[in-house]
């Protein structure tokens, strides 16, 4: 119990950072969804862009973050030569792929759409370059165990990006509107450029982590180990493909969208789908949060003998409390939903979906580690790859027909073909005990509560369903608490019942 108490304290740090920072990034959504119509297609370049970003960041970083856990925490590796190695490997390999951009920018441009706006393409590159290089050091800080740098960081990126966006998309478009044409605001705003502002913002924000980074970037020997890297690489391939699989099921429907959708509008109905799935990423941001503890805590408990039960505990409590967050946005969809523009509200049909597929995403990520530990992360690579393939085929049958619906389902899919997969071969080659029966029972009733949530939003004023979906979150609280964590055995309350 010790361990889980201090996996639940990383897990608070990091998810505090990672939730409060979605939140306020969540700010964003709001705005580009007013200040870009869904008409103008200007919010789905947003996001077909940022799919690109999401994938070249995976393949930059080709399984570095893992692979700096499993070798510094082995016996007969120097942790600082292994933090120094990947350092050196990773640096290079961005700084190649930032020239190479540069090199064919026009045609790259051109292919995927952009050649009136080259731009977009090669800061989205640098962009991605810096970050898959500050990966690295990221990882150092909670190979350390400094939380709270981490998290501290994390959000002034955040703080400092919404504040640039809230200058260039709010205050300074109403101050160019009456400025002359000398005007200070005329000469460092033009409204042109549009998206192109959120592209621009986001690649300085990277670059000032830099600087806070300097610490865990110097004062130290470099080491290039040769023979080092190849065994890391020999570790960390197969996790990149399994990475890329993976990330091509968050964004491949984001990326294949506009080729593949019939009609004029690919971009304002790909800005929709964006956005709506934009409220659906809480799930996101809690696999993240437990992601970024439940790493370091698996690799450094690998050699303990509970570790298996304490595996099969955590999943248990994961899912417990997803399908909670599951239930709390769609029992408040009637107040989330201001979080986009209104133009943008026909896609929320597909937030219980996403949020769905997120929920097995999680599962999936939990799952992932008997092959990992064993050493044969070839098996990630294999499920996710049949998984991406799912999600793809299912996209390239059914967008054309059904739209961005079929990008919701299609993930869906995706999801749970890798999922389930993973947990019957993990069976066999590393079995853990997982308590299927309990997780079964909230599983049944979180979808019992979802169908009765779902009719109150469709019967009941905004009122009368925000009070019903209110009780009925709090019966599947009741049933966890009641369940999973008596009010006996809290501290402080417990003491109160105790005494009964």
């Amino acid at each position: 119990m010790a361990n889980l108490r201090s996996l639940a304290k990383d897990t608070a740090i990091y998810g505090l950072s990672s939730i409060i920072g979605r939140f306020l990034n969540y700010l964003l959504v709001p705005l580009y969804t007013a200040k870009l119509s869904a008409a103008s297609g200007g919010y789905g370049v947003i996001t077909n862009v940022y799919a690109y970003t999401a994938l070249l960041l995976v393949i930059l970083t080709y399984g570095m973050e893992t692979t700096f856990f499993r070798y510094a925490n082995k016996e007969n590796e120097n942790p600082n030569k292994v933090y120094s190695t990947i350092l050196i490997s990773v640096g290079s390999t961005s700084l190649i792929f930032f020239l190479l951009i540069l090199i064919f920018l026009t045609p790259i441009s051109t292919m995927m759409g952009y050649g009136d706006h080259p731009s977009y393409i090669w800061v989205m590159a640098l962009t991605v370059a810096i970050d898959a290089f500050l990966c690295i050091p990221f990882a150092y800080l909670r190979y350390k165990k400094r939380p709270v740098k981490f998290a501290a960081l994390k959000m002034l990126n955040i703080i400092l990006s919404i504040v640039l966006n809230l200058v260039f998309f709010l205050v300074l478009p109403a101050l160019y509107d009456g400025a002359d044409n000398s005007s200070l605001v005329n000469k460092i705003y033009d409204p042109t450029v549009g998206a192109g502002y959120a592209f621009y913002i986001n690649l300085f924000c990277t670059g000032i982590m830099v600087l806070f980074l300097i610490k865990e970037l110097t004062g130290f020997k470099y080491v290039f180990d040769r023979a080092l890297l190849r065994k890391m690489l020999d570790y960390s391939m197969p996790i990149m493909i399994l990475g890329v699989a993976g990330i091509l099921n968050q964004t491949a429907d984001k990326i294949i969208f506009p080729y593949i959708y019939i009609g004029q509008d690919a971009h304002a109905q790909l800005g929709i789908y964006g956005a709506a799935s934009k409220i659906a990423m809480i799930m996101a941001m809690i696999t993240q949060a437990f992601r970024y503890a439940y790493e370091p805590f698996v690799f450094g408990k690998a050699k303990e003998k509970d570790n298996r039960q304490t595996y099969a505990t955590a999943m248990k409590y994961f899912v417990v409390f997803t399908l909670l967050a599951f239930l709390v946005v769609m029992g408040y969809m009637d107040i989330l939903r201001h979080l986009i523009g209104r133009d943008y509200w026909e896609g929320l049909r597909v937030v219980p979906i996403v949020m769905a597929a997120e929920i097995m995403m999680g599962i999936y990520f939990n799952l992932s580690f008997w092959y990992k530990l064993i050493d044969k992360t070839i098996w990630g690579a294999c499920f996710s790859g049949i998984g991406c393939a799912v999600l793809i085929i299912t996209n390239v049958i059914f967008v054309p027909h059904y739209g961005y619906i079929a990008c919701a389902w299609a993930g869906f899919a995706g999801y749970a073909t890798a999922m389930i997969l993973s947990y019957l071969v993990g069976q066999k080659k590393y079995p853990i005990n997982y308590p299927l029966r309990e997780i079964l029972f909230y599983v049944i009733i979180a979808l019992i509560l979802f169908v009765g949530i779902t009719y109150c939003n469709k019967l009941l004023p905004i009122w009368g369903s925000l009070c019903t979906n209110t009780i009925l979150i709090l019966v599947f609280a009741a049933i966890i608490v009641k369940r999973d964590f008596p009010l006996s055995g809290l501290p402080i309350i417990g003491r109160y019942f105790n005494k009964q």
